[in-house]
């Protein structure tokens, strides 16, 4: 059994789409490749002015802050800076990127698996560091995730496909998510990867999907590139008569 750590970037897994995300579902994701998590961090940023001078504030940010801890993550904070700039305006600053890369790399000595969920650019040379060290190093991310950060990581694990990592998820009877495996550009179709559960293997990949039935108005060349940026793509699963399965009322999300 592999020894894995979880180090999540939580300032932009929340701007990116993932502001809800479940920490004991990442930790079930994780735990489903086979690895047995031993260390877990989330990295978040902490208003310490604010939590001061605001108690309903204060007190809703403390009830988060013990969720996570709830769910085995250590809470890592960093707290806002503030400082005017030349146009004599506030500006709002905080970075937790340094303080995640040092505590992978320290840690790693001991790992053999790392999940870092983040889609910043600024992590490439940290997965590139780790994977040099003989880590597996896997993503997890939402929207706005940076094209060679994906490519660099050894598997990256759309938060928005897996079944319950976010808990607006419904899998059964309402909407799914998948993304473009297989396009025909000139007959406007392709076939829809569909995540069934949290391990890698746990898919299918026979649903039909038309340009027609995107509610985006496309031509031919754009849906192609749909696989070609592997969208994430939102939809009605509808089964037909033949017994074959087709993707109605499709919204493109990321």
């Amino acid at each position: 059994m592999l020894k894995g750590g979880i180090f999540l970037d939580m300032e932009n897994l929340s701007r990116c789409g993932g502001w809800n995300i479940r920490f004991d579902a990442v930790r079930r994701l994780v735990e489903a490749q086979g690895v047995t998590v031993v260390r877990a961090n989330a990295y978040m940023v902490i208003d310490e002015a604010r939590e001061k001078s605001e108690d309903d504030y204060f007190k809703k940010k403390q009830e988060y802050r013990s969720v996570v801890r709830r769910a085995g993550f250590k809470v890592s904070l960093k707290p806002i800076k503030r400082f005017l700039n030349e146009d004599d305006e506030w500006v709002f600053k905080s970075n937790a990127d340094i303080d995640l890369a040092i505590d992978a790399i320290l840690q790693s000595e001991n790992l053999d698996y790392i999940l870092i969920g983040s889609g910043d650019s600024d992590f490439i040379r940290l997965v590139r560091a780790l994977q040099m060290r003989g880590k597996r190093v896997d993503l997890l991310s939402f929207a706005n995730t940076d094209d060679e950060l994906r490519r660099t990581a050894d598997a990256h694990l759309s938060g928005y496909l897996y079944p319950d990592i976010l808990p607006s998820f419904e899998r059964r009877g309402e909407r799914m998510r998948g993304y473009l495996h297989m396009v025909n550009e000139e007959k406007g179709f392709g076939f829809l990867t569909v995540q069934t559960g949290l391990t890698q293997s746990d898919q299918r990949t026979d649903v039909f999907l038309h340009i027609t039935d995107v509610e985006e108005e496309l031509d031919n060349r754009e849906f192609a590139l749909l696989k070609t940026h592997e969208n994430v793509i939102e939809f009605t699963l509808v089964e037909t008569e033949e017994g074959k399965f087709q993707a109605k009322d499709a919204v493109i999300l990321d």
